[in-house]
């Protein structure tokens, strides 16, 4: 294994970062045991397993050395490297029996990676009824998108059945000096990048004229972590969508909506012309020719039709919303302001992370993400993961974030708070299956 410098959106994760907001990305797999010892054997799996995965010995270490001439400086970087001392047991951390998982999942969530060592974990919960214990993984963002951290989940679960991947040609050696054949197209790629990136910028301004979002959706940092899970029937969803159209993404995002909705007049707050600002993550990753390990994340704006009394029309303004987003594509508009991140200087990164950090409740209110899972089913020493649970990073300033998965005909939605300004979570997390039966009662003839 070699060294290799973080692509500037990874480095960007890893300098917003502060020990009230860590900056990984979970998931929580919940396991059928067939033995109550089965968790204390999941736990010697998982590090047995680790010890020969290659992507779980990487730290991430300061990375002072110039790229090249046209591209900036790496001073104030930082790169993925070998950890010399690495050891899995250091990583792998079996827990007492609990009868909550996700009330541990939450605690566990408060506690930043630590930086020196490998910026990953795995905690293992098993269940006080003996027939079930759960695994919370945690992966540093600059260490993986969620594509990647479900690779390397993959890598220590039991072996799965995958198509075969062709190897991903290897770069050339970067040239000192510029091939001036290349020149006029380097020009033309420059002046593009700087007219994409006012035109962000510009839209990133547009978005925050007349925002009416809830005092719910923001917080003062308290460091501390709140985790639920929620469990909808995907045909359920297919229903939904079968019957005013668009896409199963579509009828998600309008679930939570609505499920904001009630929220926020059960808890008294009102959502009376609330339209949150939702950033809706994209992946720009393709497999065979980015960076493996590398971050290629940019996004859509859409505002959450939390206003509207009718479910619905509430889909309908989701579906509306979305369309055009993928219409402009994911290299424009207020939510491709990640993309930015490839213009800055390392240096910039450094200096700038805590500024970029707390700027994120400026820029939206709530993040909905999806992230992929495979179709077949995972295992870990043969026992069967029954649910799954997404748990995305907790922005600055802001109280939640949405996760969700598809696995096995049902679809997961893992939720994110601080404790200290949700303490509610659990009706939110109601809110969800309501909206879902809400929306089927309202598309029945």
């Amino acid at each position: 294994m070699t060294s290799d410098l973080l692509a500037p959106l990874d480095l960007a994760f890893w300098n917003i970062e502060s020990a009230a907001h860590p900056m990984h990305l979970a998931a929580l797999g919940v396991f059928a045991a067939h033995s109550p010892t089965a968790g204390a054997h999941a736990a010697d799996l998982l590090a047995a397993r680790a010890a020969a995965v290659p992507g779980l010995r990487m730290r991430i270490r300061d990375a002072w050395q110039p790229r090249g001439l046209l591209q900036p400086f790496s001073f104030g970087g930082a790169a993925r490297e070998p950890a010399p001392d690495f050891d899995p047991l250091d990583h792998v951390r079996l827990h007492a029996p609990t009868a909550d998982f996700q009330a541990v999942a939450g605690r566990l969530m408060e506690r930043p990676l630590e930086r020196g060592r490998p910026p990953w974990e795995a905690h293992v919960l098993p269940g006080e009824d003996g027939v079930s214990f759960a695994v919370l993984f945690k992966f540093h963002h600059a260490l993986a998108d969620g594509l990647r951290a479900l690779t390397l989940a993959a890598a220590v679960l039991d072996p799965m059945d995958l198509p075969a991947r062709k190897a991903r040609p290897e770069e050339p050696a970067r040239r000192r000096l510029p091939d001036v054949r290349r020149l006029p197209g380097l020009v033309r790629g420059a002046l593009s990048d700087v007219g994409r990136a006012l035109d962000i910028g510009a839209s990133v301004a547009v978005s925050t004229l007349a925002v009416r979002s809830s005092s719910a959706l923001t917080a003062e940092p308290s460091g501390t972590r709140r985790t639920a899970g929620v469990v909808v029937d995907i045909d359920d969803v297919h229903l939904i969508r079968k019957a005013v159209g668009g896409t199963v993404n579509d009828v998600t995002i309008a679930v939570v909506a609505g499920a904001l909705r009630r929220w926020l007049d059960e808890r008294g707050d009102g959502s009376e012309g609330v339209a949150p600002r939702a950033l809706i993550p994209v992946s720009k990753r393709r497999p065979r020719t980015a960076h493996p390990q590398g971050n290629r994340l940019s996004g859509y704006l859409i505002r959450l039709p939390v206003d509207d009394p009718e479910p619905l029309r509430r889909l309908a303004a989701v579906r509306t919303a979305m369309d055009r987003n993928k219409d402009a594509g994911p290299n424009r508009g207020a939510g491709a302001v990640a993309l930015l991140a490839d213009h800055v200087p390392a240096i910039g990164h450094r200096l700038g992370g805590p500024l970029v950090g707390g700027a994120a409740r400026l820029w939206f209110d709530i993040l909905v993400t999806s992230v992929p899972l495979p179709g077949i089913a995972l295992k870990l020493g043969g026992h069967p993961v029954t649910e799954v649970y997404p748990f995305a990073p907790l922005a600055r300033g802001q109280s939640l974030a949405i996760a969700i998965s598809t696995y096995r005909g049902r679809v997961h939605y893992g939720l994110v708070a601080d404790a200290e300004a949700v303490p509610d979570l659990d009706v939110l997390a109601r809110a969800l299956s309501e909206e879902v039966a809400a929306l089927i009662t309202a598309c029945a003839p």
